[in-house]
């Protein structure tokens, strides 16, 4: 049979005959048939709306306390993420005259090689196989209980900007990573949200990069999204998030310190954008990845702030990585309840010591 006569025979109605070196496992439900079923309550959504405008004030100079984005690096498991949210509920209520908490909910990780746990979406339980399907299901499970129980819309990244309307009616901020602030599928997605969005300088460090991600992301675009053409409206309050860098020996820079803010903040005024902030990371590479030296990053940084009125507009607040437990354990040991199962996280009892320490010098 050649292969004209072949091809006629496949069946392209049937996905698992398709010629790809993949497998079919199941259609996905769209994100109106899950929102259908799992509606946010009208209470609800107007406690959303509150959160987002605050952190927009906040981002806009209007408001002049901080934003605290601080979480774990994954979250692994709903019942440590919400013992864990109601411990930073009673403390916003301590310092909600100066900060402003986000929770991270990052339920999608970037994996550098494609290995490890990729997140509460590919496996809702660490220790099962994948199961895209629950995992559906059960990030707008926890999103949901979160928005419900503590009142807060948390954060989280936008790794697959297809997957972003499962959960668009529940977040307050999206974060894109290093890896993904160059690709035009991101920045384009980003100007069409109607939440704030923080663009990570890219794992090179070049702030151009990210400059062009938040120029793109707060201009408008028509494009291709989820086999609609549609057009964005702009999204004013995209920034910069400095997580700093690795160089071309593979070795970590941080990129917080006053001479870094200062070159951000020339750089900023040379671009036609609507809004002129930085969120920084305190961990990552502007720690080496130890945790413990977060507090220490943030006291420099406000320190700063203090010294240079223009450093004081620009930097808005921090993104921190902590949990209940300090520190990180393999995926598949485990056996430790609250402790990271990515990037090691700062404990709970220093965690609540630097909010308010924060808190005393913002």
């Amino acid at each position: 049979m050649d292969q004209e006569q072949n091809r006629s025979r496949i069946s392209y109605d049937n996905p698992y005959e398709r010629t790809m070196n993949m497998h079919f496992v199941r259609k996905l439900p769209i994100p109106r048939d899950v929102k259908q079923e799992f509606p946010v309550p009208d209470e609800l959504r107007e406690v959303r709306v509150k959160n987002v405008r605050e952190i927009e004030a906040i981002l806009s100079g209007a408001d002049d306390r901080l934003l605290l984005i601080i979480g774990p690096c994954s979250a692994d498991r709903e019942d440590s993420v919400l013992e864990y949210l109601t411990k930073l509920k009673a403390v916003q209520q301590q310092v909600e005259d100066r900060i402003k908490i986000v929770p991270r909910i990052y339920t999608n990780k970037p994996r550098t090689t494609g290995d490890g746990y990729k997140g509460m979406l590919h496996q809702p339980n660490p220790m099962a196989k994948p199961d895209v399907f629950q995992g559906i299901l059960t990030i707008r499970e926890l999103h949901m209980r979160a928005l419900t129980e503590t009142g807060f819309s948390c954060a989280d990244e936008m790794l697959y900007p297809e997957n972003h309307r499962y959960l668009d009616d529940l977040l307050g901020y999206v974060a894109i990573g290093a890896r993904s602030v160059e690709n035009q599928q991101h920045r384009l997605t980003s100007s069409g949200l109607d939440i704030p969005v923080g663009m990570k300088n890219p794992t090179s460090g070049d702030y151009s990069v990210m400059l062009n991600a938040i120029t793109a992301a707060q201009h408008s675009h028509t494009f291709i999204y989820r086999n609609w053409e549609v057009e964005s409206m702009g999204n004013p309050y995209s920034h910069a998030i400095l997580r700093g860098y690795v160089n071309k020996h593979g070795n970590s820079l941080p990129n917080y310190h006053y001479e870094d803010l200062v070159r951000l903040n020339e750089m900023y005024q040379k671009r036609d954008v609507r809004n002129r902030s930085v969120i920084i990371d305190t961990n990552h590479s502007n720690s080496n990845k130890q945790y413990l030296e977060q507090p220490r990053i943030a006291r420099e940084v406000l320190h700063q702030r203090k010294l240079n009125p223009d450093i004081r507009a620009l930097v808005k607040g921090f993104i921190t990585e902590s949990y209940l437990v300090d520190g990180a354990q393999k995926p598949e040991e485990a056996h430790i309840y609250g402790k990271s199962i990515t990037d090691p996280c700062l404990g709970w009892e220093k965690t609540e010591q630097m909010i308010f320490e924060i808190a005393d010098l913002a």
